[in-house]
This record gives structure tokens, sequence and C-alpha cells, in this order.
């Protein structure tokens, strides 16, 4: 019972100046492992045909399974090899200007603890499964890696700006919630929906959902549901369009986003190319704001 209420086993961990604790990967216990091991398997049978190959290939790169939380010095020395990324653990969220400067230098900082049982299907912090079974495949990838650097040197200029809201939405668009067009559809990218088994469904066959061809000034301007699914998706041609159209100064782009009104998460615009427009019927009479 103990275990069950404790969300988070690094809560008082010692923290270093970058915010990274010890793993302590040994002091998980017999029934954490298990709690991973129940999620990948359930998220193992529904990605088949639902994720990107990228990511369904570094998956299997990684060694990434169902036999455990994974040790993350183990995964880094894995991962190195193929992008120079590595994993760094942390406690939990952290503060802003830390998360952008270890994105910028290739570490990926991920919640070390594991959600306790009576949140196994939604959790508000991201965990050690969203951030590692959901974020860290796509690192090994040469392109998504290169997008992921550009966008933690993007953060620390959006910081010193005072845009840091814009381009969180472009985290939240894509790094989260993005899909991809491929020869065979629609396929997911986003950790927030790879981690999510109702989700990883809705995103790509739900009727509900508008999704809309990615446009980098449209993606700034739209706010975005947190708790809830996504009353919208973007969805990438491929991550050499996303890398091409974020490896930029944002500057003449921030002067011009404050003029521009906000777009709530629902909202169709003129401009934009439609590939489904959502009938919104999962969202009617719950009360959703945008935030």
């Amino acid at each position: 019972m103990a275990e069950a209420l404790q969300k988070n086993r690094y809560a008082d961990a010692p923290r270093r100046a970058d915010w990274t604790i010890d793993q302590q990967w040994t002091s998980y216990t017999p029934q954490e492992h298990d709690r991973w091991n129940r999620l990948f398997a359930r998220q193992a049978k529904l990605l088949p045909g639902r994720a990107c190959d990228a990511f369904l290939a570094a998956k299997q790169k990684l060694e990434l399974s169902r036999d455990g939380i994974p040790d993350f010095a183990e995964l880094s020395a894995r991962l190195s090899v193929f992008t120079g990324w590595r994993v760094v653990p942390v406690a939990g969220l952290i503060p802003d200007d830390a998360f952008f400067d270890h994105l910028a230098n290739r570490r990926f900082p991920a919640g070390a603890f594991i959600r306790p049982e009576h949140e196994l299907d939604y959790l508000s912090e991201p965990d050690v499964f969203h951030d590692v079974f959901g974020h860290v495949p796509l690192l090994a990838d040469p392109v998504y890696a290169e997008f992921l650097e550009a966008y933690g040197k993007g953060g620390q200029r959006a910081l010193r700006r005072g845009q840091l809201h814009h381009l969180a939405r472009l985290y939240w668009y894509t790094v989260e919630f993005g899909l991809i067009s491929t020869s065979q559809g629609l396929r997911i990218f986003g950790a927030g929906i790879l981690s999510s088994p109702g989700e990883t469904v809705f995103a790509l066959e739900d009727s509900s959902p508008n999704r809309i061809a990615f446009d980098l000034e449209r993606v700034m301007r739209t706010k975005y549901i947190i708790s809830d699914y996504q009353q919208t998706y973007f969805v990438v041609e491929s991550f050499e369009q996303l890398l091409q159209k974020c490896y930029q100064d944002f500057g003449a782009l921030y002067d011009d986003l404050r003029m521009q009104p906000d777009i709530a998460a629902q909202e169709i615009t003129p401009a934009d190319r439609i590939l489904t427009k959502g009938d919104h019927h999962y969202f009617e009479g719950r009360g959703l704001a945008a935030e």
C-alpha cells in the first residue's frame, strides 16, 4: 500500500547542479520492473502499423524490451553509438534552462521513477516509461536527433526573448503529439501518443480530432490541451522537413507571432491544409479548454 501511494520514489533524491540524479538502478523493486514490463507489452502490441518505422526500428536497435526498467548507463552506451545522445536521470520535471541545456548538448533528461499502479493508464508528470519508451528510440535516428538538439538551442534563445510559450507549442505538437505522413498512411512519432494506449488508437483512427499538415507558424500559434486527448494533430512530411523548418533563428518569426492572435486547439483556419476535419464528438460536452 505504501508503494502505491508513493508517486515518485526520487522526490527527495540529491540533485546535481544540472538537476540530474543517480538512477540507482539496483534499487528498483520487482513490482516496478513488472510494471514496466506490462506497459511495454501493451504498447508493443498496439504500435506495429501505427508507429513510424523509424521508431520501431530504433526500439529494436536499442534493445528496449519487456525485461525491466532500463539501466540508463547501459542504454546511453548503446544510443551514443548511433547519434552521440545520452539519457540522464532526473527526479521529474526540471527548470526550462536546465532542460534546454541538456537537449542542446545531446543529453535527454528522463524521469527515473515509474508511475504507481493506480496511475497505470494516465500520469500527469512524465515517468520513465513515457520518457524512455516514448522519447528515446527516435534519438537513434540521425535527422530526428539533430532536430531535437536544434530545439534545445532554440529554447535557450526563446527564454531570453520571453517567447517560450510559442516554442513550447512546437514541442507539444511534434515531439509529444506529432504524426508523420508515410506511403502506408499516417503514423505516430510523438512520445505522448506512443506511450499511451488510448491515444495511440485515438490519434490515428478516431473521427473526433483534426489532422492538419504541419506549418511552423500555425503550430506556434495553436493552444493545446494538457489533460486529455488532442483536438488537433499536426502531420509532418518527414523528419527532414521538420529539421529544415526548425533549423533557423526564429527571431523574425517571434516578432510576427507577437502580432498574431492565438488559435484555439480545435479551430480550423482558412490557410490550413486539412487532412482530416474532425467532428469533435469526443470533446462535445466535456468542457475542455485549451491552455
